[in-house]
């Protein structure tokens, strides 16, 4: 059931059986949220995190207009709110993007985590100090970036962390988001995020069409996007 966690986990580091063990009795139940239900809603109190089992999350705040900003994209096998269970209630809203399904853990039950299993729990807070760094990339993005160069960024990501999870082929990799998703998350407008596209697609580089991402040339969108994967942490070694 949380294959993709443990997948994720255990690209950075070992686990012992015991604390997989412990991650699957961790969880109480599954839920299934539809496209644009939001999962967490800001302020609110919380006393469980969500695990992202299938389908697309993401986090974003509201300005008083209507305008979205996405600040993170969730992809199966994160947590998206882990830090609630010391926060207690986020400052931002939790959303799905596409259908999904989401294991809840209770915090009670991440306490007992946290007390029982000191190796399991520092995995755990690195996972949150990974999604500390990916943000920080975010904020480049949007602050220095070139539009074009701003999307490119955001495909490779998506597809360095879509492959942790066995999500990817030769070929490219789904990912069922809208131009205005990704207009949200990079700060451009849903007109600007089209051009984008299209530049894209005439350097011969990727295609996006229908929620599938088709890459031409890997090395050439890297470049361009000036990528380097080091921010995601995807060696393993002891923590």
């Amino acid at each position: 059931m949380i294959e993709s966690l443990i997948r994720k986990l255990e690209r950075r580091d070992v686990l012992a059986d015991f604390e997989r063990k412990a991650l699957i009795e961790a969880f109480t139940e599954v839920r299934e949220y539809r496209p644009h239900e939001i999962v967490v809603r800001e302020s609110v109190e919380q006393t469980t995190s969500n695990l992202l089992l299938e389908g697309i999350l993401c986090r974003y705040k509201d300005l008083r207009d209507g305008r979205r900003q996405i600040v993170a994209l969730h992809v199966p096998g994160d947590f998206a709110d882990l830090h609630s269970f010391l926060l207690k209630h986020l400052e931002h809203n939790l959303a799905a993007l596409t259908p999904a399904r989401i294991a809840i853990f209770p915090h009670a039950r991440l306490r007992e985590i946290s007390e029982r299993f000191p190796h399991l729990t520092r995995m755990l807070w690195f996972s949150t100090l990974l999604d500390a760094a990916i943000h920080r990339q975010w904020i480049l993005s949007v602050g220095r970036r070139s539009a074009v160069a701003r999307l490119a960024h955001l495909f490779c990501e998506l597809r360095a962390r879509l492959d942790v999870v066995g999500m990817v082929n030769a070929e490219g990799f789904k990912l069922p988001l809208t131009q205005i998703d990704l207009a949200d998350a990079t700060g451009l407008t849903p007109v600007h995020v089209n051009r984008m596209l299209r530049e894209l697609r005439d350097r011969g580089l990727m295609e996006f069409r229908q929620g599938e991402v088709s890459i031409q040339d890997l090395a050439g969108l890297t470049r361009l996007a000036e990528f380097d994967p080091e921010y995601l942490y995807l060696r393993t070694r002891e923590h």
